[in-house]
């Protein structure tokens, strides 16, 4: 399969967490498959239509934004790039994770300290920027529509993504635009089959490469520990 633009994503391990976030987003990125929304009782809407602009990514929090592969660079040189540096990084630990509000759509993001985190994140960012194609033009108009402050716009300039460095804040997504009642309506139904989840600090240990498939799908391709 051929892939479009790749990037560097968190994915969660396997268990209950994962199962009902991939589930609930419909979309397994690790077996390309759809799946089935699980039964959520007192949502304003279909699962399906909340989660639809987020599906195409997956559960997964994003570490290195998409990026097309530089002319001259490879997946294999990719691969073989990523893999050799997370045997270099050390694992990143936060408080648990907590479902939130996010602007206007609906996150797990992680409570304490992220410093770690933001780390591992900017790590990557760096080492890694050598296989990433420049955004065209037009990627550019389209980010800076977003009302970009200055030190956003110098980091879309610099790496091809506004948030990123010390504009980073890791979430990972699970829904689309909401109003803030839909927000509202939905985190109350969502809390009770997910809190029983969140109650352990979360660990960062493993990252993943993942592509886009000519469909906007993202595939996992490759997870590998962190093992500094």
């Amino acid at each position: 399969m051929d892939f479009s633009r790749y990037a560097i994503y968190l994915t969660l391990p396997e268990g209950p967490l994962s199962e009902f976030g991939v589930a609930w987003l419909g979309w397994d990125a690790a077996t390309g498959r759809e799946t089935v929304a699980p039964e959520v009782d007192g949502l304003p809407a279909p699962a399906h239509d909340i989660t639809a602009t987020p599906r195409k990514y997956g559960l997964h929090g994003t570490i290195k934004p998409p990026f097309r592969l530089a002319e001259g660079a490879t997946y294999e040189e990719l691969n073989d790039a990523f893999a050799t540096l997370c045997k270099s990084c050390s694992p990143a630990t936060t408080g648990p994770l907590e479902l939130a509000r996010l602007g206007s759509f609906l996150a797990f993001i992680p409570t304490g300290d992220t410093t770690e985190l933001a780390d591992l994140a900017a790590s990557m960012v760096k080492s890694l920027d050598s296989f990433r194609a420049a955004p065209t033009e037009a990627e550019l108009e389209k980010r800076r529509k977003s009302r970009l402050n200055p030190r956003q716009d110098a980091l879309l300039t610099q790496w091809g993504y506004p948030y990123v460095m010390d504009q980073f804040k890791f979430h990972i997504t699970l829904s689309g635009r909401l109003t803030k009642q839909d927000a509202e309506q939905t985190h109350a139904a969502l809390l009770p089959h997910l809190a029983p989840h969140l109650t352990e600090p979360f660990r960062v240990d493993a990252l993943t490469l993942c592509g886009e498939d000519e469909q906007g799908r993202f595939h996992e391709l490759h997870r590998y520990t962190l093992s500094a």
